[in-house]
């Protein structure tokens, strides 16, 4: 109990910060817009990598020296991408950004969560490396990449629902611009700290 407590621990803190992923989700969130399956991706997601980094697999990023970087610099293009996108949605206004409404298709939600993941070089830093690093010093290695997982789960499915409690705020278009603001600079910020890396 006390190992997957740990997991539970770590692998929370290292979700916890605002990034291109939780931005998204928020986002998500706000609009009421496809929250489950974009949370249960983002779960799912970490799940994997977890899984991965806790069977050993962060010795690939290190085994293959060009990997890193490749995977820094599609990161880094992906998010300008993004952060560019939403600062051209903050620019146009408050047109259809209204909280409860949809917004674009399942699949456009589900592939931009999916790249904002999988694409992110962060993630695997701290699911794969940092958290495969930790769970080699635990006896029980699986309880602890459960209790990682978990707080995954828990993360992004309060994350996703819990930002309704923000829609009084968004419903005005304003407050909708300040957020995709926001998420631009967000995203710009770390594709900087990646290609400066």
């Amino acid at each position: 109990m006390a190992t997957a407590l740990a997991g539970f621990a770590l692998g929370l803190s290292l979700i916890l910060a605002i990034g291109a992923q939780n931005a998204f989700v928020l986002r998500q969130g706000l609009m009421r817009s496809h929250v489950f399956a974009v949370c249960l991706t983002c779960a799912l997601s970490d799940a994997i990598l977890i899984a991965a980094g806790v069977a050993g697999f962060g010795a690939l990023t290190q085994a293959v020296p060009g990997l890193e970087l490749a995977m820094r610099l599609l990161g880094a293009a992906f998010l300008i991408w993004y952060g560019a996108r939403t600062f051209q949605s903050a620019w146009r206004g408050g047109q259809a950004l209204q909280a409860g409404q949809p917004a674009g298709s399942v699949r456009s939600a589900l592939l931009t969560c999916l790249a904002l993941t999988w694409l992110n070089p962060h993630v695997y830093l701290d699911t794969v490396v940092l958290l495969g690093a930790v769970a080699a010093q635990y006896a029980d290695r699986l309880s602890f990449a459960l209790g990682a997982m978990t707080a995954s789960f828990v993360f992004f499915f309060s994350l996703g629902y819990g930002a309704r409690l923000l829609a009084p705020f968004f419903a005005r278009p304003r407050a909708w611009q300040m957020l995709d603001i926001g998420i631009g600079l967000v995203m710009w910020a770390i594709a900087a700290k990646l290609l400066l890396m």
